[in-house]
Parts: structure tokens; C-alpha cells; sequence
């Protein structure tokens, strides 16, 4: 069933024609390259440590040249730079080895020099893989760059079982978080600000809870496990695909992680990596959901809520509060001001989702998991689930959950919380003595 859910997700797909994921599939690369592109000539692209790996092999098969980045390789503007230099003067497909960076850099490069590109994944680390878009570092500021998905993914179970430590339960905690980002789409729609593409939530969502349900698979590297991990993750990129949007992944929990890069969050001298950041925010989405839903808000009155609504510009001057002059700032004012609403949208906003509510909150209830058991999930995959385990304090965290209203026009449950007055009060127990996110002693 699932096989037959692929392909006829492959058919609808805007880019991609191909998923394969098999032992040893490197190999057999150049078939599969001369299947998607015909006669036309391969370029490897890889870093030092994938083109070891898989790189090597991917190049013997395809019999082509190849670029491998030096040690230090980001997905940054500046790489792009470089990538683009090598690869305009060749008449040439790139096919990626790597994972997100690699598949981002020859996503975006060879977006720009018209041309496909196909990827050879070598862990289940992320969902871009598929993914409409490429996440690019740009003048200090991490940024979603518009681009189409590659003309095939395989992914080879036997490097990506051999992936570094910790690489595929990054993986495995993006895509639980589709758990949350489902659940902010449910509400954006609610409120009337973005309505759910049918087509990419069957995609994400109708085998979402199998495709997350073995967390100690994930750990033991078991191959059926790293197969539905890898399903999942391709599936989100094809969802990203067919709404030409990041929505179908991404809620309020890649907005903590967004904050943390824009402030260049390390911990033991590293920045966590994406997976691990948003399984954090993942936690701290439901919490904040489950805070929210004890509250019967059908009996919310309105109109305080409408006169204690701040002016854009007091947004502003609490933006500037919250993360001083400055890039990010600049960002989150810009992000502010396209999703503003004046006191009588909002006072027709809330209306609407309080006749609703009924619907709406059993809607929810029904796409959420419990705290509890993702944090167990998480725990079992080998993912942090405490803060303090990517290194960031109690403090801190309750801090973003106020930055993280400012710093995307997508509406979320963080949207929620702000207009209708609650997140102070819902923070207040959630960081409280009995809250889940109280002071460790």
C-alpha cells in the first residue's frame, strides 16, 4: 500500500519523478541517472567525508568528474559562490552525495543554471531532501531560497546505517515534529489565514504515526526502520513540492530553531544541529497546546483581548526590546507587518474561531500526540529531549516562545496565544512549579 502511495505521489509530484532506497543502490547509479536524464553527462558534487563514503562509488558508476567541497562547508551564500563557479563552465548534471547541505547547495546552484539534479542521500537526517526550496545562510540570516526539488532521491540503507552518531535521530525528530506542524495548518485555516492543501496533508499526515512508530529502530539503525524514516522524510519534501510551500513541515517549532541559528546558538562549542533544535521546539509547540486546550474558549470574551491589542508599532518597539538593533530585528519587523492585523481583524478573527471552537479543538486533540509520550519518543530515538541538553536554559526558552511571535508571517499556535492575550499566563504555568518546563532543582 504504501509502494502504491509513492508512486501515485511521485505522479503529482511538481519535480520529482524517482524515490528509491536500497542496500548498496549506489552502485547502480548510473542506471538510474540514465533513466531520468538520458545521455547527459554527470557531475558528482560531495564534501571530504561523502564522497569517501558514497561519493567514490557514486563516481565509479556514473564514470564522471566530480567536486568535492574543502573541510569546511556551509550552506551559505558563499558556497553557493563557490559551487556555481565550478559547475556553470560544465555542460553537466550534478548528482548530490550527501545529506542537507550538499542537497541544498546543488539544489539552489542548480536552480539558477536551469537545470535538474539528482540526490544520493547518505542519512535520513532531514526533510529536504524532496523539499520545493533550499535553506541558505545569506547575509548572516538563515533563509528559505525558492527552488525546485531534484529529479530523483536514492537513498543506500547501507550508508545511511553507517550515518555518523546521532545524524538519522536528526531525522527522526523533524519528522515528528510534523506531529505540531500539522496542528498549527489546522488552526492557521481555522482563523482564515491559510487554507490546508488537501493533497499535501494526505501526503504527511495519512502515514505519519507509523513512519515515527519505531523510535528504537531509529536507535539499533534497524533497516526496516531507517526505510519508514527515510518514506517519511521524502514524502514531507514531496508534500513541500505540491504546495510549493514549507507549511505542510513546518509550524512554531522550526521558528525556535530559526531563532536559535539567527542568534548563532553553539553549545559545547557546536551548533546543535536542525533535527535536534526543532525536537526541542517540538516539545515546547505541545506544551503550549496542551496549556491552551484546558481552556474552554468558548467562553473567551473578546473584546478585552481587542482593546489590550497593541499598535504595530508597539510590536516594534517590543521587537527591538527582545533582540536589539540589528539583522534579526530588521527581519522580524519586516515579518511583523505582513501578518499584522488591525483591532477589527482581530475582533473577527477571534469570533470566528470561537464559534468554532467545538470543531476546531476536537480537530486538534486528534492530530496532537501528548507531551509526555513524544518526549518519551524522542528519548527512545536518541534525540535531547531537556533543553538543557542542546544548551539552552529554561530562561532562554521561555524568552523564544515570545521572540518566535515576531519572526514569521505564518500563523501559528504562538499567533494564537498572542491575540487572544494568553501566552503570558499560559508561559507563567508552563515554566511554573508544576509546569513541564519548571526550574530543575
Amino acid at each position: 500500500m504504501e509502494e502504491q502511495f509513492f508512486e501515485q505521489a511521485l505522479r503529482g509530484a511538481r519535480d520529482t519523478r524517482l524515490f528509491a532506497a536500497e542496500g548498496a543502490i549506489r552502485h547502480r547509479a548510473a542506471g538510474i541517472f540514465t533513466s531520468l536524464f538520458g545521455a547527459q553527462r554527470a557531475v558528482v558534487v560531495a564534501d571530504r567525508n561523502t564522497y569517501a563514503v558514497a561519493g567514490r562509488d557514486v563516481q565509479a558508476s556514473l564514470g564522471s568528474e566530480a567536486f568535492v567541497f574543502g573541510p569546511h562547508v556551509y550552506a551559505d551564500d558563499r558556497c553557493v559562490e563557490e559551487l556555481q563557479a565550478a559547475l556553470q563552465p560544465l555542460d553537466a548534471i550534478a548528482v548530490a552525495v550527501g545529506s542537507g547541505t550538499i542537497n541544498d547547495l546543488t539544489k539552489l546552484v542548480s536552480h539558477r543554471l536551469g537545470r535538474p539534479y539528482m540526490i544520493v542521500a547518505t542519512a535520513a537526517s532531514m526533510d529536504g531532501y524532496a523539499a520545493f526550496g533550499a535553506s541558505i545562510t545569506k547575509d548572516g540570516s538563515k533563509q528559505t531560497m525558492e527552488c525546485g526539488g531534484p529529479r530523483g532521491v536514492l537513498a543506500d540503507l547501507d550508508v545511511i546505517a553507517r550515518a555518523p552518531e546521532g545524524m538519522n535521530a536528526w531525522g527522526y525528530a523533524d519528522l515528528l515534529a510534523k506531529v505540531v506542524a500539522g496542528a498549527d495548518w489546522i488552526l492557521a485555516e481555522a482563523a482564515g489565514d491559510e487554507p490546508i492543501h488537501a493533497v499535501a496533508w494526505e501526503m504527511v499526515h495519512r502515514n505519519l504515526r507509523s513512519w515515527v512508530g519505531s523510535p528504537e529502530g531509529i536507535a539499533r539503525k534497524d533497516a526496516a526502520a531507517l526505510r519508514h524514516l527515510l518514506s517519511g522524510l521524502v514524502m514531507s519534501g514531496l508534500a513541500m513540492q505540491a504546495a510549493q510551500s514549507s507549511r505542510p513541515a513546518s509550524g512554531a517549532e522550526h521558528q525556535f530553531s530559526h531563532v536559535w541559528d539567527m542568534q548563532h546558538h553553539t553549545f559545547n562549542g557546536e551548533a546543535p544541529s536542525h533535527g535536534f533544535k526543532v525536537g526541542i521546539a517540538t516539545l515546547a509547540t505541545l506544551a503550549l497546546y496542551e496549556e491552551l486546550l484546558r481552556r474552554d474558549f468558548r467562553e473567551f470574551d473578546i473584546e478585552p483581548a481587542v482593546r489590550a491589542w497593541p499598535s504595530l508599532e508597539s510590536q516594534e518597539a517590543r521587537i527591538l526590546e527582545f533582540f536589539g538593533p540589528g539583522a534579526l530585528a530588521a527581519r522580524a519587523i519586516e515579518e511583523t507587518r505582513l501578518k499584522y492585523v488591525s483591532q477589527e481583524g482581530l475582533r473577527a478573527q477571534l469570533t470566528r474561531l470561537r464559534g468554532n471552537w467545538p470543531e476546531i479543538r476536537a480537530r486538534l486533540v486528534q492530530q496532537l500526540m501528548p507531551f509526555r509520550q513524544v518526549r518519551d519518543m524522542l528519548r527512545r530515538a536518541g534525540c535531547p529531549f531537556d533543553p538543557e541538553e542542546i544548551g539552552i536554559s529554561r530562561g532562554r526558552l521561555r524568552l523564544t516562545y515570545e521572540q518566535c511571535c515576531y519572526t514569521r508571517r505564518r500563523f501559528t499556535v504562538l499567533d494564537f496565544a498572542l491575540r487572544t492575550g494568553l501566552l503570558e499566563p499560559a508561559l507563567d504555568n508552563l515554566f511554573g512549579p508544576d509546569g513541564p518546563w519548571a526550574a530543575r532543582s
